[in-house]
This record gives structure tokens, sequence and C-alpha cells, in this order.
């Protein structure tokens, strides 16, 4: 009887242990692994810093749960089965080594320089939207403001635009202040997800924080602060003048389009969500999947400064891999390529000796292109070669130095008709100081000499904003930016005007555009190179190392048939399908006319044969290879060149 109790009693503290077990471990605080459990789990992790001060933490600590699950279950789309980690997304990111760039690194300490007597104001300023964490780290712990001094041992000043830079902002004030005047809401953690969505016992037990949803987070509000940027003009002395500049305004050329209209947000193209559903916390399986879910790739425009990063990770301490770089380089690479710039190329007119053509350039970014920074800047490559595949003329060359062929010393101005190889179209923003000269001292920038950045669809003058946003130079006077065929505003495009000389030449031409994008051109590393600094001289090192080709935005080409054969009456015939992908395609007239297939050209304008049909009152054709053609033809006796196409 002894014995069987005791049995009783070990299976009745057996089973309270279990229970008890159970409980714990299914306490939403821990999910199902004990404390040594999770403890060993998350110790398993890289380099990523753990850090924090009365105020923030670093990415490190949210990495325990928004990084790699060694389980293969949180962050995990269930449509591919790939790894969406916000953490391991963002490390590889232009903003999360915003304190690591080499370039902005040399560039502030440029600026020091030249002003050294507002040296702590040029480092407090700039670090409030490179380094945020560790400025207002500072600022709300009522200390002396954090400077570049301070930069090289902060360890949250060197996670750069961190996960708590964006998910901590108030709601209260986004959207509202501007030039790295950012608000916080002390222990509240925003995101994309309603409060009865979530279980906010989980954060608030590691890392203290309370989450809950933001509706900021989730529009443009968010990324106003620091993406308006206005500086205060110093003269060459280095005195106030009471003047500002507008350094960057993405948000507010964002605010003065249709996108901000039709609900478009900063997010929809640089965070592009997925349904989902995602578990967002690792190694709590038993979480709700959540949805839609915003991929935190965070890409732009610069891929030369990724890859500069990529090449100098261990020298610049990069917590990221190589594997991961490949990852943003590619995905910057495709935003760039692919939801930038449309082009259309098109003859407009053939002479003995000229060739008229256009280039259309429709801006299909949220903002200008290029934004940001005032040294990117995009330039057109415009090429025309005969039917021997020599150069008849050639715009928009670079050199050995990266830099552009027949760039004007200061820098070239906006044109609406190019007429020879010197004359370049490129797109930028140009400084001057207040004596009206050029320069690449921010702070001695008074007013822009030009600025012909592509506007966005819908950026019209009258916009409240636009002040923030002009249009400066002489893509003023150019009727053919920002405005259609009616003269109206906001059509976010530019037509240009190539007048091209022949010189005798009477055969086939093919015209080639290409656009290119720059963010570090050799102009706005001059001035700074003047002058030695240990950032500026291992920023010179690791460029001079680096490949800066500029990235190839967008392509377009057309072709035109030897002299002699007029180009076609639209309204008088209908050639279907073009481009086609078999080669057949339907000749038709558009009304009684006669129509007779004469002779088919290539695009080095040799004549090819082609196989033809009758097809009711017209014909029908087959093009013999892929490539474009010049179809040459006669609509009631009178000679009509068709440009066709098969794919």
């Amino acid at each position: 009887m002894r014995g069987r109790t005791t049995l009783i009693l070990l299976g009745l503290l057996g089973l309270v242990a279990l229970f008890a077990g159970w409980s714990e471990t299914s306490r939403t605080v821990l999910g199902p692994h004990d404390r040594s459990e999770l403890a060993r789990l998350r110790n398993f992790r890289d380099t990523l810093p753990v850090a924090g001060g009365d105020f923030f933490l670093t990415s490190g600590r949210c990495a325990g749960c928004h990084g790699r699950d060694l389980l293969g279950q949180a962050s995990i789309d269930p449509a591919t089965g790939h790894d969406v980690n916000v953490v391991n997304d963002w490390r590889s990111s232009i903003m999360a080594n915003s304190a690591r760039d080499p370039f902005y690194l040399a560039k502030l300490d440029h600026e020091m320089l030249v002003n050294p007597g507002h040296a702590e104001a040029i480092g407090t300023k700039c670090l409030s939207c490179h380094a945020p964490l560790a400025v207002y780290e500072e600022a709300l712990s009522g200390h002396p403001p954090f400077t570049r001094a301070m930069l090289d041992t902060s360890v949250l000043a060197s996670d750069g635009v961190s996960c708590l830079a964006c998910h901590m902002q108030s709601t209260e004030f986004t959207g509202s202040t501007f030039s790295g005047v950012l608000h916080f809401d002390s222990a509240h953690v925003y995101g994309p997800y309603y409060d009865d969505q979530i279980n906010p016992n989980i954060m608030q037990s590691f890392v203290g924080f309370t989450p809950g949803f933001g509706e900021h987070i989730v529009n443009s509000e968010v990324c106003a602060g620091c993406h308006t940027l206005i500086t205060e003009t110093l003269d060459l002395d280095g005195n106030l003048t009471g003047d500002e500049f507008v350094e960057q305004a993405t948000y507010h050329e964002w605010q003065n389009s249709v996108y901000n209209a039709n609900g478009t947000q900063c997010n929809t193209c640089h965070m592009p969500r997925i349904e989902g559903p995602i578990i967002l916390a690792a190694e709590y399986a038993f979480l709700n999947g959540q949805t839609p879910f915003g991929l935190h790739h965070l890409a732009g425009a610069n891929v030369h400064m990724l890859e500069l990063m990529k090449a100098n990770r261990e020298a610049l301490r990069i917590p990221a891999t190589e594997a991961q770089f490949d990852s943003t380089i590619a995905r910057t690479r495709a935003l760039l390529t692919q939801r930038s710039l449309d082009i259309d190329v098109d003859i407009v007119e053939r002479t003995a000796d000229t060739a008229y053509f256009e280039v259309r350039l429709e801006n299909r970014a949220g903002h200008r292109f290029p934004s940001g920074y005032p040294s990117r800047r995009a330039f057109v490559e415009f090429i025309v070669r005969n039917a021997d595949g020599d150069t008849v003329f050639a715009s928009g060359l670079i050199d050995d130095t990266y830099e552009v062929v027949g760039h004007d010393a200061a820098f070239e101005p906006h044109y609406d008709v190019i007429t020879s190889e010197d004359q370049v179209q490129i797109y930028e923003l140009v400084m001057a100081d207040v004596n009206g000269d050029f320069t690449t001292v921010l702070e001695r920038a008074k007013e822009p000499l030009k600025d012909n950045r592509l506007v966005p669809l819908g950026f019209l003058t009258s916009h409240p904003g636009y002040d923030t946003t002009r249009i400066a130079g002489t893509a003023l006077l150019d009727p053919n930016f920002n405005r259609n065929t009616l003269n109206e505003e906001g059509s976010g495009t530019d037509l240009i005007h190539y007048r091209i000389p022949m010189n005798g030449w009477s055969g086939a031409l093919t015209a080639t555009t290409r656009v290119f994008y720059q963010s570090m051109p050799p102009a706005w590393n001059a001035e700074m190179f003047a002058y030695n600094s240990a950032t500026i001289d291992t920023f010179r090192t690791m460029l001079a190392a680096s490949d800066g080709t500029p990235t190839l935005v967008v392509t377009g080409e057309v072709g035109v048939g030897p002299l002699g054969l007029k180009e076609r009456a639209a309204e008088r015939i209908a050639a279907f399908p073009d481009p086609t992908s078999d080669g057949w395609m339907t000749i038709l007239p558009k009304s009684d006319a006669r129509i007779r297939i004469t002779a088919l050209y290539d695009a080095r304008g040799r004549a090819v044969p082609v196989h033809q049909e009758r097809k009711g009152s017209g014909w029908r054709i087959q093009l013999p290879a892929t490539g474009i053609y010049f179809l040459y033809l006669t609509v009631n006796d009178e000679p009509v060149l068709q440009r066709v196409i098969r794919q």
C-alpha cells in the first residue's frame, strides 16, 4: 500500500510537472521553447551590432525575432519557400549602411573642412538622418549634440537607418517635419498590422517595446523627415546669409504627382508587398501569419555604391555577406531598369542633308528622376550608324574617367534641340553659390543654376509644394518638358529633338538611344578631392578601384531605310500584328486605296526576299527572321515606307 501510494504521488507530481511544463512552453511570451533554448537559438546569430541606450536598440536586438528563423518556419514566403526575413533583406541596403557609406563620410569631411567654423552643426544635421538613433539618443537624454567625432565609436550610429529609426517615429508628427527633425514615441513600435492581429506580449517581454498599428508606417509620411532636406546658406567666408537651399525634396516631389492622389506610396516600389501569410517572429510557429507583408528590400538606384561597399565590406565593417549584397544589387538594378523610365525613339523626317529624330522619355518613378542627393544624374547617349555599322553621329559618350564627352566646364545646359556631338542631354540639379558660380559644397548652395530632372506624372508648377520642387534653368523655356501635345502640364516627359547632318549619306540609318544613371560623377568628386583627410583619401582609393561605368537604365532604337522612301501615312494603311512573333503580318488599306508591295529592306538597308500573298484588298507577308525591317510599298502609286518588326 505504501509503495502504491508512493507511485501515485510520483505520478501526480509528474502530471503536475507535465502540465506546468506545458503551461510554461505554451505561454505566448515564451512560445514553444524555454528561456535556455531561446537564449541558445538567439545567440547563434551573426555580426549585427547588439546594443542599446535608454530609448533605442540596434538591429541586432530586433534580429532575434525578425531575422532568420533557424527552424525554417517564420519569415518564409509560402508561395516560393524563400526566406524573406526583414533583417537580412535590410542589412545590405544603402539605408542600413548610411553611416558607413564612404562617399557620404568623405563628403561630410569635405563640408567640414571648407567651413570649419560650422563643422559641429554640419555633422549633427547630416547625422540626424544618416545615424538617427545615435543623434536622438543623445537629444532625448538631454545630452550635448551627437557629433562627427563620436561616430566611429558609437554602435547606435553605425547601425545607420536602423529598424527603430522608422518604426518608432511618432504618429503625430510624421509628414510635417523635415530636414532630419524626427519625433519618436518612447517605447512604442509601429507596424502595418492592427492591434488585434498581433500578440504584443512577445516584444514587450524581450525588448520592452509595445508594438501596435501605425498608419504612417504604410504610407509615405514616414519617409518625409529625411527625404526633404533644406539647408542654410553660407557665403564664401563661412557666414550665414539667411538664405536656404533645397538639397533634396523627394517626399515633396511625390506629393506633387499623380501617385499621391491615387494612393501609390513610397513603399509600393521600395518595399514591394507579397500576400503571405508570413509568421513574423522566429521560433514562434504557433503565431498567426500576417498578410500582406512588406519586403524590406529598400532598393533605390545606386548600383555603383552598393558594388563599392560589397568590395570593401570588411574595411567598412559592414555586417552583410556577398550574397546579401548581390541580392540588393539585383533588386536595385531591376527597379532602376524596369520601373524608372520609358523611352520612344522615332524618325521624323529625312532629307538629303539632315535626319530628324525625336527621343521621348517618360518618368515612371513616383518622384523626379534622378532624385535625392544632388550628385545623382542621368544622361542620354544618342548614336546614329549607317548600314555599314559606321558611326555617323554620337552624343553622350563617356571617356576613361567616366565623364561625359563634351561636358561643359561648369555644367551642360538643358536642350530642346541637339545639333552637334558636344551637346548632351544631362538630367541633374546644379547648385550655385552666393556669387552665382557652380559649386558642389552643399553649405554654399544658394540657388539652382539648373534643375531639369524628369518630373513625375502629374507634376504641376501650380502645386502648393512647387517652391521646394522647382524646375530651374532653360528647361523652363522648353515647350516639350513636362507637357503633352496639347501643351498641358503634368506629362512627366521630355521630348528631345536631334538634327543630324548626313554629309552625303543616303543609305539606311539606325539610331540607338541609351539612358545612363550616375551617382558619383567626376565633377562632384573633383572639388572634394582637392582636400585631404583620412576619410576622403580612403574613399578616393576605393573609388579608383571600383568600376565606375554608369548604369544603363533603358534603351531605344529606330531605323530608317534609304533616302527617297517616304515614311508611311498611318491614316492610310494598317499593319498588324506589329511586332509579329511568327513573322506573319497583314497589310490592309484603310480606304479604297490600292496597295502594292515593292521591296523589303533590313536594318542595314539591304534588300531581302519577302513572301507575300493576297488577303482581301491588301496583303499577307512573312518577315524572314527576327529584326527590324522597312517595307517599301505604294498606296495609289505613291511610295510609302512602313517600319515593321519580327520579335
